[in-house]
């Protein structure tokens, strides 16, 4: 899961995309804190970009303010990224936007995860004979696409020939994506995949140095057009495909027949921001129906007897918090912020390794004892993933004092693995895999656990709808292990090896001549701030080789 943006100025002339693009960042960094990076194209049509790893802030840490953010990343269109990384490695090599130069400059963004990313490296490898310098899927989709618009033998391309190759993107790539590139001097482009798995949308907005012209925006959430004045937003659908022409000029185009229109549901339990709407449907009042319907399946499990001896509601924040406060007005009991988080520890959900995250939790959140001692709690969480966090938070309420302790789940129990861009867990680390909800409860030490029917969570988004919206079902595949487009064989297994191998990437080592070397510049020092494990470099942390990556 990652955070994308493409931002056109009406004003072909202006300098200040960077400005609009680095904003946005923070509007979206809920859902990508592995790296960052902006890529822009000035009115000579020479790019430039920004990216490493880490969040926005530290990324961008070196420009003083906007003046010099524009100096050194001049331009009047370009792209931006968040990453959330679930196939390659950590390295800042493999930071985004990605660049290629041929054909034309293409730079990309993608939110998204393939699933057939081995059929790509061999096509790419024996047919196109483009080379791939990294493990992202993301680098594939980009050479595809190259490839695809190489093959039209053009030395200029135009709006019908960036369609005409977008359909070897379809054609070819299989899983969840929505994306934004720029094609150097010409114009930005926004698509989406064509079961709608993963969220784009488009805004406009009055030229601020132009008269009578548009800037336009593209996003994975509303909130980032909103907050930086941008109006009109329409969700780019299923298949379809927006280019941004230089001078203002919007065209879409269908570019394959929509398979579905299922958007992850993940998006409204846990990774979109309250404040933003998907595809018609009002995230905020999707969580608020979650509770509701939590409510109803607590009285249907648990009994009267039990609900009458809750004596507190207490959310795990902040996702949780707005299913949890209608939790408790339908059940008639108190809501209370009994725990307290710290703003300043990443998503324990992120970290890699469970001792990471079981450290994390503690970072994370701690108790106000008074709300917890000698009561029967209610412990709302969005979902329960490996059961790490869920024990820890357990754990804590009985040392805070509580009696009992309840833990409900605004998501189905997960037992299937997340192929489209979460990266949760092998189902052998998934808690519910193999698992009643009463050995569940056991596990995380609870004396009840309740999850949400899958039909009640669906309902529950449907019924959030803003006026009139397209989608009826959603991609589930976590919960119902049937997913929205077909898996290739072999690929489970592939994606446990990565994972495998991802945990074993801190202990990797790169040797020649019985030296450590820094791949990045073949010096035979680490540089400061590398890890390095045995005296050894690790290529999980090779510094970018990007040509004007203002952050090197």
């Amino acid at each position: 899961m990652c955070g994308v943006t493409g931002l056109l100025l009406g004003d072909p002339k202006a300098t200040t995309a960077a400005v609009d693009l680095h904003e946005s960042l923070f509007y979206l960094q809920h859902r990508g804190q592995d790296a960052a990076g902006i890529s822009v194209c000035n009115t000579g049509g020479r790019v430039y970009q920004c990216k490493n790893n880490g969040m926005a802030q530290k990324v961008f840490s070196h420009f003083a303010d906007a003046n010099a953010l524009i100096q050194n990343l001049p331009g009047w269109m370009g792209i931006s990224h968040l990453r959330y990384p679930t196939a390659g490695s950590s390295s800042a090599s493999e930071a985004q936007p990605f660049y290629v130069n041929s054909p034309f400059g293409l730079s990309i963004s993608v939110n998204g995860n393939l699933i057939n990313p081995e059929y790509l490296r061999e096509f790419l490898d024996a047919e196109a004979r483009r080379h791939v310098n990294s493990d992202s899927d993301s680098e594939l989709l980009l050479n595809v696409f190259a490839h695809a618009l190489n093959e039209l033998n053009k030395a200029r391309v135009n709006v019908d020939d960036i369609f005409t190759a977008l359909r070897e993107v379809y054609g070819k790539c299989i899983g969840g994506y929505a994306c934004t590139a720029m094609v150097t001097g010409f114009g930005i482009l926004g698509f989406r995949d064509a079961n709608g798995i993963r969220p784009l949308c488009l805004g406009s907005r009055p030229s601020q140095t132009l008269e009578g012209a548009k800037d336009y925006f593209l996003a994975s959430e509303s909130i980032a057009l909103r907050q930086l004045g941008f109006t009109d937003i329409v969700d780019i659908l299923p298949g379809q495909a927006v280019f941004l022409q230089k001078g203002g000029i919007v065209h879409f185009r269908q570019i394959v027949a929509r398979r579905s229109y299922t958007p992850d549901l993940f998006e409204y339990v846990y990774f979109g921001r309250p404040d933003s709407c998907m595809d018609g449907i009002s995230i905020h009042r999707s969580r608020q129906n979650m509770g509701v319907k939590l409510a109803k399946k607590m009285r249907e499990t648990l009994g009267e007897k039990v609900i009458q001896e809750i004596d507190v509601v207490i959310p795990v924040p902040e996702t949780s918090n707005t299913a949890a406060a209608t939790l408790a007005k339908y059940l008639d009991k108190p809501y209370s912020n009994a725990f307290v988080k710290n703003r300043y520890v990443y998503r324990t959900f992120i970290l890699p390794g469970q001792d990471a995250r079981k450290k994390g939790v503690r970072r994370k959140l701690s108790p106000i004892e008074s709300e917890f001692k000698g009561k029967n709690v209610c412990i709302v969480d969005d979902s329960i993933v490996r059961g790490t966090t869920s024990r820890e938070i357990v754990q804590m309420a009985r040392e805070a004092g509580a009696v009992r302790v309840y833990v409900v789940s605004c998501s189905p129990a997960i037992t299937n693995p997340h192929i489209y861009g979460i990266d949760l867990a092998d189902p052998a680390e998934l808690v519910a895999f193999g698992r009643t909800s009463q050995e569940i409860a056991e596990h995380i030490a609870a004396d009840a656990v309740v999850y949400q029917d899958i039909s009640d969570l669906q309902a529950a988004c449907i019924e959030a709808a803003e006026g009139e919206s397209k989608v009826q079902d959603f991609e589930g595949g976590v919960f119902s292990g049937k997913y929205s487009t077909e898996v290739p064989d072999g690929y489970f297994e592939h994606l446990s090896k990565l994972r495998g191998k991802k945990k074993k990437g801190a202990d990797a080592m790169l040797i020649a001549n019985g030296e450590p070397v820094n791949v990045a510049n073949g010096q035979q020092t680490a540089p400061e701030g590398d890890a390095v494990r045995n005296g050894f470099t690790s290529p999980e942390y090779r510094e970018d080789i990007n040509i004007y990556n203002l952050a090197s």
